[in-house]
């Protein structure tokens, strides 16, 4: 009995030892790998394959709380004195008279982007020849291409009241023709011009306007976008001024596109966090028309090269079939890849559960040339995943089902009618000859690009084709409500299979009108490609030196350098994608404005970039005062109660800051390496 007790004894000393030594490993791995954090020099790691947990519990972060919160979601501090102001400033500037000239109505034709920027050119070139404007009627809308009954070509994509009452001091706008005129328009008694792309104002005063004192009535087919010069002399001010009134005041979107666009906003802010919008740009005419084909593989460079085949035999290119994609993605004509802007964003900073949402319609490509970005952010959704399909169908209205052609049978596979023939054959050479060819059918086919190895060209399109572009627009509609709005935006392309500017262009320049101190990205791709082509062996392992080049790049394009690039590149091509600084004025708040900002850069043409703004009326400038020292005071509370309460994670959900590549001020490394911080 006693030796019993003693083994057991001997057995509990044991475990005991074996626990203190467990405890002892485990507090000394603790303090290693703390060592080895604060040890660490720069290098991110791109790919976090953390699952994602649907009900896990957040706590809202303040926008004051950390500097590195502030530089990703923030506002730019230099452009908070640049305020929206399209109201006339000039004295002569009458309204609109029903004693004019005549009619103008429009036939608008194009994607979401050209429709938008034709109505404001149509706008301005109403006002100039002194006329009264029919609302145009949308080519993509028109009930030909089998969509609801109930709404009309204009109705379908923006509210027409809103349209004419917020015009009416500008321009005199009716819903159709007179009667009169409607008949000589079906019996093509009244002229049409066709005006080209960016036409000028004197094409409309010498052309357009003898036609229309003489018949009272004339007509505009718009094709591809603007139909008036985007830059116009200093004397035409006002005529800018008001695309602006037309662009961000007049056209809303009808009641329904509106609700859908704001819930969609809602839901993304309902976790409290901010989110941040990434327009990829992929669209198959502008690939094509860049000479983008090799950035892709097997099947959509062919379908590419169908594309800039067809353009080349229409005109729209002038160069040849073959283009080499590598010389063309270093001179920045192709888009950034979707894996490239993730490894941008977690080079900035961005936490892997990043709200990100992916606008801009189909990514052509499908699916697959986003996972490298769902990899690496979790929390990638677009439209499809925020509605149902319920409220698309609300918003689409009542359609009538399309009825679809019926493939034709296939052949009959009947085992006795097969001999028969065979036995009622004649005399035949031995070997048989192979049997002809037949057309496959539609349901042999794979896949949707089946097409490419069929033919050389593009099939017709379909009914079903009809209905979805005039959807597109509804679609698009609602991504420009949730871009405007977002917190942060990153274009990866801004040009369309035209070579102007495109979705993204328009998203930016409304941005710069509602506030310019909104976060947008303007990325100069020639230097992110060369960026890019500095760490091709180490991709997903960038160095601290790299880090640096890439926050200093991407930092400076949303201030003020950003914007003069964009006024060089954008605003000849597109005056709605910058529109500075004719539809903007600036506070009398100059202690925050930089040197930079005052020193007036001028182009070629004499015109000024940046800083030629009107400074803001008083009564403006007294609200956005009052409002700015009430934040002022709100951000002073809030740094000081971050310095007492110490250190706080830089992740937006608790992530290391390792994770997102910065560091805490109370947490330096007392070894530092060669290279500096990324922070500073």
């Amino acid at each position: 009995m006693i030796f019993k007790s003693k083994i057991k004894w001997a057995a509990l000393v044991g475990l005991l030892l074996s626990l203190a030594s467990l405890v002892t490993h485990l507090l000394l791995a603790r303090s290693s790998t703390t060592d080895l954090v604060q040890y660490k020099t720069g290098i991110l790691t791109i790919f976090n394959w953390r699952p994602v947990v649907e009900n896990e519990e957040f706590v809202p972060r303040a926008k004051n709380q950390t500097s590195h919160y502030r530089k990703l979601w923030g506002p730019v501090k230099s452009l908070q004195s640049l305020q929206p102001f399209a109201n006339p400033r000039s004295n002569n500037y009458p309204a609109a008279s029903w004693h004019n000239n005549g009619f103008i109505f429009v036939k608008l034709q194009g994607g979401f982007q050209e429709i938008r920027t034709s109505i404001c050119d149509v706008v301005a070139v109403a006002r100039l020849l002194n006329a009264t404007l029919v609302i145009p009627e949308l080519q993509e809308t028109t009930s030909t291409k089998r969509i609801s009954l109930k709404f009309k070509s204009f109705g379908y994509l923006y509210n027409e009241e809103q349209f004419i009452a917020a015009l009416i001091n500008d321009v005199l706008i009716v819903k159709s023709l007179p009667k009169r005129f409607k008949t000589a328009r079906k019996n093509n008694e009244l002229p049409v011009f066709s005006p080209a792309y960016s036409a000028s104002t004197d094409f409309y005063l010498r052309e357009v306007l003898p036609s229309l004192k003489k018949t009272k009535a004339v007509g505009l087919l718009i094709s591809g976008g603007g139909c008036l010069q985007p830059i116009l002399p200093p004397k035409l001010a006002e005529y800018q001024r008001l695309r602006c009134r037309v662009a961000f005041h007049a056209l809303r979107f009808r009641q329904e596109i509106w609700e859908l666009g704001t819930r969609i906003v809602k839901r993304l802010q309902a976790s409290g966090r901010p989110y941040l919008i990434f327009h990829p740009g992929l669209v198959k005419d502008a690939l094509a028309y860049h000479g983008c084909a090799e950035l892709f593989q097997d099947v959509h460079t062919e379908m590419i090269q169908h594309r800039r085949l067809w353009m080349i035999k229409h005109g729209i290119i002038q160069g040849d079939l073959s283009v080499d994609s590598e010389v063309q993605r270093h001179n920045g004509s192709c888009p950034l890849m979707p894996e490239e802007v993730g490894i941008l964003l977690r080079a900035l900073g961005y936490p892997p559960d990043t709200i990100i949402y992916v606008s801009g319609g189909e990514v052509f490509g499908g699916q697959r040339v986003l996972i490298p970005l769902r990899a690496m952010f979790n929390n990638l959704v677009d439209r499809t995943s925020l509605c149902t399909d319920k409220e698309l169908s609300v918003m689409y209205g009542p359609e009538e089902p399309l009825i679809l052609p019926s493939p034709p049978p296939p052949h009959s596979d009947n085992e006795k009618l097969r001999l028969a023939t065979w036995q009622n054959a004649g005399p035949r050479p031995r070997p048989l000859a192979p049997p002809a060819a037949r057309p496959k059918y539609p349901h042999e086919i794979e896949g949707w690009w089946g097409w490419v190895a069929e033919a050389d060209k593009e099939p017709e399109p379909t009914p079903l084709d009809f209905r979805m572009r005039a959807h597109k627009l509804l679609w698009e509609a609602l991504d420009y409500i949730v871009s405007v709005e977002a917190d942060a935006f990153f274009p990866g392309f801004n040009r369309d299979g035209n070579g102007r500017p495109d979705f993204a262009s328009l998203v930016m320049g409304h941005r710069i009108y509602e506030s310019a101190s909104l976060k947008t990205y303007r990325p100069d791709r020639k230097v992110i490609v060369k960026l890019f082509d500095d760490i091709r062996d180490h991709l997903y392992k960038p160095n601290h030196t790299w880090l640096v080049s890439v926050r200093e790049h991407l930092n400076n394009s949303t201030h003020e350098s950003g914007l003069i690039q964009m006024s060089l590149n954008a605003k000849p091509l597109s005056f709605l994608s910058h529109p500075l600084p004719e539809c903007a004025c600036r506070t009398s708040k100059i202690d925050e404005i930089s040197a930079f900002n005052l020193s007036y850069i001028k182009d070629s043409l004499g015109r000024l970039l940046y800083g030629g703004e009107d400074l803001c009326p008083e009564w403006m400038n007294r609200g956005i005062m009052s409002s700015g020292e009430k934040e002022k005071d709100e951000d002073d509370d809030s740094e000081d109660t971050e310095v007492n309460s110490g250190q706080v994670k830089d992740n937006i959900n608790g992530n290391s800051s390792e994770e997102t590549g910065g560091k805490s001020e109370d947490n330096q490394p007392m070894v530092q390496d060669e290279e500096m911080d990324v922070d500073d």
